[in-house]
Protein backbone atom coordinates (compact mmCIF):
# COMPACT_ATOMS: atom_id res chain seq x y z
CA UNK A 1 0.00 0.00 0.00
CA UNK A 2 1.09 3.16 -1.18
CA UNK A 3 1.55 6.08 1.57
CA UNK A 4 -0.91 8.02 -0.58
CA UNK A 5 -3.61 5.25 -0.32
CA UNK A 6 -2.83 4.68 3.56
CA UNK A 7 -3.30 8.88 4.22
CA UNK A 8 -6.16 8.57 2.25
CA UNK A 9 -7.49 5.91 4.41
CA UNK A 10 -6.56 7.42 8.12
CA UNK A 11 -8.72 10.78 6.67
CA UNK A 12 -11.54 8.78 5.41
CA UNK A 13 -11.10 6.79 8.77
CA UNK A 14 -11.03 9.56 11.12
CA UNK A 15 -14.05 11.63 9.35
CA UNK A 16 -16.03 8.53 9.24
CA UNK A 17 -15.63 8.55 13.25
CA UNK A 18 -16.44 12.73 13.57
CA UNK A 19 -19.42 11.92 10.94
CA UNK A 20 -20.52 8.96 13.48
CA UNK A 21 -19.76 11.20 16.69
CA UNK A 22 -21.84 13.75 15.30
CA UNK A 23 -25.03 12.11 13.69
CA UNK A 24 -27.95 11.77 15.34
CA UNK A 25 -30.25 9.07 15.00
CA UNK A 26 -33.57 10.91 15.30
CA UNK A 27 -32.06 13.23 12.87
CA UNK A 28 -31.12 10.44 10.14
CA UNK A 29 -34.98 8.93 10.70
CA UNK A 30 -36.85 12.34 9.83
CA UNK A 31 -34.24 12.74 6.91
CA UNK A 32 -34.96 9.26 5.52
CA UNK A 33 -38.91 10.14 6.00
CA UNK A 34 -38.44 13.51 4.57
CA UNK A 35 -36.90 11.64 1.46
CA UNK A 36 -39.58 8.78 1.01
CA UNK A 37 -42.31 11.58 1.29
CA UNK A 38 -40.54 13.47 -1.78
CA UNK A 39 -40.39 10.05 -3.45
CA UNK A 40 -44.24 9.28 -2.77
CA UNK A 41 -45.04 12.96 -4.08
CA UNK A 42 -43.25 12.06 -7.65
CA UNK A 43 -45.15 9.02 -8.01
CA UNK A 44 -48.35 11.08 -6.90
CA UNK A 45 -47.02 13.70 -9.75
CA UNK A 46 -46.20 10.81 -11.85
CA UNK A 47 -49.89 9.24 -11.61
CA UNK A 48 -51.42 12.54 -11.83
CA UNK A 49 -48.93 12.95 -15.46
CA UNK A 50 -49.94 9.99 -16.98
CA UNK A 51 -53.92 10.28 -16.07
CA UNK A 52 -53.81 13.29 -17.65
CA UNK A 53 -52.00 11.95 -21.17
CA UNK A 54 -54.49 9.29 -20.79
CA UNK A 55 -57.73 11.86 -20.86
CA UNK A 56 -56.13 13.84 -23.66
CA UNK A 57 -55.83 10.27 -25.91
CA UNK A 58 -59.63 9.55 -24.25
CA UNK A 59 -60.67 13.08 -25.86
CA UNK A 60 -58.95 12.47 -29.24
CA UNK A 61 -60.29 8.95 -29.61
CA UNK A 62 -63.92 10.80 -28.92
CA UNK A 63 -62.93 13.56 -31.82
CA UNK A 64 -61.78 10.95 -33.95
CA UNK A 65 -65.29 8.87 -33.67
CA UNK A 66 -67.50 11.60 -33.88
CA UNK A 67 -65.38 12.04 -37.29
CA UNK A 68 -65.75 8.61 -38.32
CA UNK A 69 -69.33 9.05 -37.81
CA UNK A 70 -69.69 12.27 -39.97
CA UNK A 71 -67.70 10.40 -42.94
CA UNK A 72 -69.70 7.75 -42.41
CA UNK A 73 -72.80 10.04 -43.06
CA UNK A 74 -71.60 12.22 -45.19
CA UNK A 75 -71.05 8.77 -47.41
CA UNK A 76 -74.49 7.38 -46.80
CA UNK A 77 -75.82 11.16 -48.18
CA UNK A 78 -73.39 11.00 -51.21
CA UNK A 79 -74.63 7.78 -52.59
CA UNK A 80 -77.89 8.41 -52.32
CA UNK A 81 -77.71 11.81 -54.21
CA UNK A 82 -75.99 9.36 -56.61
CA UNK A 83 -72.52 10.96 -56.02
CA UNK A 84 -70.22 7.54 -55.38
CA UNK A 85 -67.05 9.55 -56.07
CA UNK A 86 -67.76 11.36 -52.95
CA UNK A 87 -68.79 8.70 -50.76
CA UNK A 88 -65.61 6.50 -52.19
CA UNK A 89 -63.79 9.78 -50.55
CA UNK A 90 -65.69 10.25 -47.47
CA UNK A 91 -65.29 6.24 -46.43
CA UNK A 92 -61.65 6.81 -47.78
CA UNK A 93 -60.89 9.42 -45.07
CA UNK A 94 -63.02 7.54 -42.63
CA UNK A 95 -60.50 4.18 -43.29
CA UNK A 96 -57.48 6.91 -42.15
CA UNK A 97 -59.78 8.06 -39.28
CA UNK A 98 -60.68 4.37 -38.07
CA UNK A 99 -56.40 3.94 -38.25
CA UNK A 100 -55.65 6.96 -35.89
CA UNK A 101 -58.46 5.58 -33.95
CA UNK A 102 -56.88 2.34 -33.69
CA UNK A 103 -53.35 3.55 -33.07
CA UNK A 104 -54.92 6.00 -30.61
CA UNK A 105 -57.11 2.98 -28.67
CA UNK A 106 -53.79 1.37 -28.27
CA UNK A 107 -52.19 4.18 -26.53
CA UNK A 108 -55.24 4.66 -23.86
CA UNK A 109 -54.40 1.25 -23.08
CA UNK A 110 -50.97 1.13 -22.63
CA UNK A 111 -51.77 4.78 -20.83
CA UNK A 112 -54.50 3.07 -18.58
CA UNK A 113 -52.56 -0.02 -17.75
CA UNK A 114 -49.56 2.20 -16.82
CA UNK A 115 -51.76 4.57 -14.21
CA UNK A 116 -53.06 1.23 -12.96
CA UNK A 117 -49.32 0.27 -12.18
CA UNK A 118 -48.10 3.70 -10.68
CA UNK A 119 -51.78 4.11 -8.83
CA UNK A 120 -51.03 0.54 -6.99
CA UNK A 121 -47.02 1.13 -6.40
CA UNK A 122 -47.88 4.83 -5.06
CA UNK A 123 -50.49 3.21 -2.46
CA UNK A 124 -47.53 0.91 -1.91
CA UNK A 125 -45.55 3.65 -0.98
CA UNK A 126 -48.10 5.56 1.00
CA UNK A 127 -48.31 2.30 3.27
CA UNK A 128 -44.59 2.25 3.55
CA UNK A 129 -44.41 5.67 4.44
CA UNK A 130 -47.07 5.53 6.57
CA UNK A 131 -45.12 2.13 8.48
CA UNK A 132 -41.97 4.06 8.25
CA UNK A 133 -43.23 6.93 9.80
CA UNK A 134 -44.53 5.00 12.91
CA UNK A 135 -42.06 2.87 13.37
CA UNK A 136 -39.71 6.28 13.28
CA UNK A 137 -41.37 7.78 16.31
CA UNK A 138 -41.16 4.86 18.01
CA UNK A 139 -37.57 4.28 17.42
CA UNK A 140 -37.30 7.93 18.36
CA UNK A 141 -39.17 7.56 21.48
CA UNK A 142 -37.23 4.91 22.48
CA UNK A 143 -33.83 6.80 21.84
CA UNK A 144 -34.58 9.61 23.92
CA UNK A 145 -35.86 7.44 26.59
CA UNK A 146 -32.90 6.19 26.46
CA UNK A 147 -30.71 9.03 26.21
CA UNK A 148 -32.53 9.89 29.09
CA UNK A 149 -32.08 7.07 31.13
CA UNK A 150 -28.31 7.09 30.32
CA UNK A 151 -27.53 10.76 31.44
CA UNK A 152 -29.76 9.82 34.97
CA UNK A 153 -27.62 6.85 35.42
CA UNK A 154 -24.69 9.22 34.83
CA UNK A 155 -25.23 11.71 37.10
CA UNK A 156 -26.20 8.78 39.34
CA UNK A 157 -22.65 7.19 39.44
CA UNK A 158 -20.67 11.24 39.01
CA UNK A 159 -19.09 9.65 35.09
CA UNK A 160 -21.16 12.39 33.52
CA UNK A 161 -19.37 15.91 32.20
CA UNK A 162 -21.53 17.74 34.16
CA UNK A 163 -21.65 16.13 36.74
CA UNK A 164 -17.94 15.37 37.34
CA UNK A 165 -17.13 18.89 37.39
CA UNK A 166 -19.46 19.71 40.69
CA UNK A 167 -17.68 16.53 42.04
CA UNK A 168 -14.82 18.29 41.27
CA UNK A 169 -15.90 21.91 42.17
CA UNK A 170 -16.64 20.15 45.54
CA UNK A 171 -13.66 18.10 46.37
CA UNK A 172 -11.95 21.67 45.79
CA UNK A 173 -14.38 23.26 48.57
CA UNK A 174 -14.02 20.79 50.99
CA UNK A 175 -10.22 20.78 50.55
CA UNK A 176 -10.29 24.72 50.87
CA UNK A 177 -12.68 24.23 53.96
CA UNK A 178 -10.55 21.76 55.77
CA UNK A 179 -7.49 23.93 54.87
CA UNK A 180 -9.28 27.06 56.30
CA UNK A 181 -9.99 25.33 59.63
CA UNK A 182 -6.49 24.34 60.15
CA UNK A 183 -5.39 27.59 59.49
CA UNK A 184 -7.47 29.65 62.43
CA UNK A 185 -6.81 26.01 64.74
CA UNK A 186 -3.31 26.92 64.26
CA UNK A 187 -3.82 31.12 64.52
CA UNK A 188 -5.66 30.04 67.73
CA UNK A 189 -3.08 27.97 69.48
CA UNK A 190 -0.31 30.32 68.74
CA UNK A 191 -2.73 33.52 70.14
CA UNK A 192 -2.84 31.06 73.13
CA UNK A 193 0.59 30.40 73.81
CA UNK A 194 1.22 34.11 73.29
CA UNK A 195 3.40 33.89 70.03
CA UNK A 196 1.05 36.29 68.05
CA UNK A 197 0.44 38.37 70.75
CA UNK A 198 2.07 41.18 68.66
CA UNK A 199 0.00 40.64 65.69
CA UNK A 200 -3.35 40.70 67.09
CA UNK A 201 -3.17 44.90 68.36
CA UNK A 202 -3.20 46.21 71.79
CA UNK A 203 -3.25 43.68 74.11
CA UNK A 204 -5.69 44.03 77.66
CA UNK A 205 -4.12 45.45 80.38
CA UNK A 206 -6.79 44.32 83.01
CA UNK A 207 -6.98 40.84 81.96
CA UNK A 208 -3.13 40.89 81.83
CA UNK A 209 -3.14 41.91 85.24
CA UNK A 210 -6.13 39.30 85.98
CA UNK A 211 -3.86 36.58 85.00
CA UNK A 212 -1.10 38.49 86.88
CA UNK A 213 -2.99 38.45 90.06
CA UNK A 214 -4.28 34.48 88.96
CA UNK A 215 -0.91 33.38 88.97
CA UNK A 216 0.51 35.09 92.32
CA UNK A 217 -2.61 33.54 94.07
CA UNK A 218 -1.17 29.96 92.65
CA UNK A 219 2.31 31.33 93.92
CA UNK A 220 0.99 32.02 97.31
CA UNK A 221 -0.75 28.25 97.43
CA UNK A 222 2.39 26.60 96.81
CA UNK A 223 4.02 28.60 99.59
CA UNK A 224 1.64 28.23 102.30
CA UNK A 225 1.46 24.36 101.39
CA UNK A 226 5.55 24.32 101.77
CA UNK A 227 5.50 26.07 104.88
CA UNK A 228 2.82 23.75 106.04
CA UNK A 229 4.93 21.06 105.27
CA UNK A 230 7.97 22.38 107.29
CA UNK A 231 6.33 23.02 110.05
CA UNK A 232 4.78 19.66 110.14
CA UNK A 233 8.42 18.43 109.92
CA UNK A 234 10.22 20.16 112.15
CA UNK A 235 8.85 19.02 115.39
CA UNK A 236 9.84 14.70 114.34
CA UNK A 237 13.28 16.00 114.16
CA UNK A 238 13.57 17.63 117.19
CA UNK A 239 11.93 14.81 119.19
CA UNK A 240 14.63 12.30 117.43
CA UNK A 241 18.02 14.90 118.39
CA UNK A 242 20.28 13.62 120.96
CA UNK A 243 22.27 15.52 123.92
CA UNK A 244 23.45 17.21 121.29
CA UNK A 245 20.17 18.36 120.52
CA UNK A 246 21.03 22.27 121.21
CA UNK A 247 23.16 23.03 118.34
CA UNK A 248 21.23 21.03 115.76
CA UNK A 249 17.88 22.92 117.08
CA UNK A 250 20.17 26.48 116.19
CA UNK A 251 20.94 24.88 113.10
CA UNK A 252 17.61 24.13 112.01
CA UNK A 253 16.23 27.27 113.19
CA UNK A 254 18.81 29.29 111.30
CA UNK A 255 17.61 27.24 108.13
CA UNK A 256 13.63 27.64 108.53
CA UNK A 257 14.54 31.37 109.00
CA UNK A 258 16.35 30.95 106.05
CA UNK A 259 13.64 29.48 103.93
CA UNK A 260 11.39 31.61 105.59
CA UNK A 261 13.57 34.85 104.02
CA UNK A 262 13.67 33.42 100.56
CA UNK A 263 9.88 32.66 100.65
CA UNK A 264 9.42 36.20 101.89
CA UNK A 265 11.79 37.43 98.91
CA UNK A 266 10.09 35.24 96.55
CA UNK A 267 6.87 36.68 97.60
CA UNK A 268 7.84 39.98 97.48
CA UNK A 269 9.23 39.41 93.64
CA UNK A 270 6.27 37.82 92.36
CA UNK A 271 3.44 39.97 94.19
CA UNK A 272 2.98 43.75 94.19
CA UNK A 273 4.81 45.90 96.73
CA UNK A 274 3.44 45.98 100.22
CA UNK A 275 5.10 48.02 103.20
CA UNK A 276 7.41 45.53 105.12
CA UNK A 277 6.14 43.40 108.26
CA UNK A 278 7.37 44.23 111.82
CA UNK A 279 10.15 42.50 113.14
CA UNK A 280 10.03 39.18 115.10
CA UNK A 281 12.34 38.66 117.46
CA UNK A 282 14.11 35.43 118.58
CA UNK A 283 11.56 33.76 120.59
CA UNK A 284 8.41 34.93 118.09
CA UNK A 285 10.49 32.96 115.38
CA UNK A 286 11.68 30.03 117.03
CA UNK A 287 7.39 29.61 117.80
CA UNK A 288 6.46 30.03 114.49
CA UNK A 289 9.34 27.09 113.61
CA UNK A 290 8.22 25.24 116.34
CA UNK A 291 11.40 25.51 118.50
CA UNK A 292 11.02 25.68 122.50
CA UNK A 293 11.46 28.94 123.40
CA UNK A 294 13.47 27.07 126.83
CA UNK A 295 16.06 25.62 124.13
CA UNK A 296 17.29 29.43 122.84
CA UNK A 297 19.79 31.29 124.95
CA UNK A 298 18.52 34.08 126.90
CA UNK A 299 19.86 37.85 126.62
CA UNK A 300 21.68 37.88 129.81
CA UNK A 301 23.29 34.91 129.02
CA UNK A 302 26.85 35.68 128.86
CA UNK A 303 29.28 33.48 127.06
CA UNK A 304 31.63 31.15 128.10
CA UNK A 305 35.81 30.94 127.31
CA UNK A 306 36.32 30.99 124.14
CA UNK A 307 32.98 31.29 122.21
CA UNK A 308 32.35 34.41 120.55
CA UNK A 309 29.65 37.12 121.45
Amino acid sequence: MSVMKRVSMIFRAKANKALDRMEDPRETLDYSYQTQLELLQKVRRGVADVATSRKRVELQMNQLEQSSNKLDKQARDALSAGREDLAREALSRKSGVQGQLADLQTQYTSLQSEEEKLTSASQRLQAKVDAFRTKKETIKATYTAAEAQTRINEAFTGISEEMGDVGMAIQRAEDKTAQMQARAGAIDELMASGALDDLGGRRDDIQAELDQLSANSDVESELRRLRGEIAASAPKQLEGSGPNGDGQGQGQAQSAQAQSAQAQSAQAQSAPYAPPAPTQNPQQAAQSAGIPVSDLPSANDQPQDGEGP
